[in-house]
């Protein structure tokens, strides 16, 4: 019951998301069209945005990472069969996972994201993640909704999943 409660709540949300996206794009605009040069601009502060948090991955710290997070107790983070919700939770479960004893953060890396935007100060974020650890290295794709503030673009929700 509370799986479908969840799937119900997503659905709404990508819903309320795709509505707004839609009122605010002008009519004549389809994904055809070619990109701006603030279209990729913006796209670039995107990947700049997940280059940054991904070096500091890299380094070890967990709080550098969660930068590119917006703080907020209602950003979303949802992998495997859950969601985490709230910035704090989000850095928890990170730290359960990869700083535990007998945990590692290994390397990480996106070898692919593509960026549309959803409206002037939105967009979705897909890709593929690659972690090497010592002795295996988990991969997958996720699916992030970014929005701009005035301190850049921050995750408001990411999907995560692999193997």
């Amino acid at each position: 019951m509370q799986v479908l409660l969840r799937i119900a709540l997503i659905s709404v949300v990508l819903t309320l998301v795709f509505d707004a996206a839609a009122q605010q794009t002008p009519a004549a605009a389809t994904p055809s069209q070619h990109t701006t040069q603030a279209d990729a601009q913006e796209q670039q502060a995107i990947r700049n945005a997940l280059n940054s948090s991904t070096a500091e991955w890299n380094k070890g710290s967990l709080e550098g990472y969660m930068e590119i997070y917006w703080n907020s107790p209602d950003v979303t983070f949802g992998g495997g069969a859950s969601f985490t919700k709230g910035y704090q939770q989000i850095l928890d479960h990170y730290r359960r996972i990869y700083q535990s004893p007998g945990r590692e953060m290994g390397k990480l890396d996106f070898p692919e994201i593509n960026v549309n935007f959803l409206s002037a100060d939105t967009a979705l974020v897909r890709g593929r993640w690659h972690l090497r650890l010592t002795t295996r290295e988990p991969h997958g794709v996720f699916t992030l909704i970014m929005r701009k503030f005035p301190e850049g673009w921050k995750i408001i929700h990411d999907h995560s999943s692999g193997q």
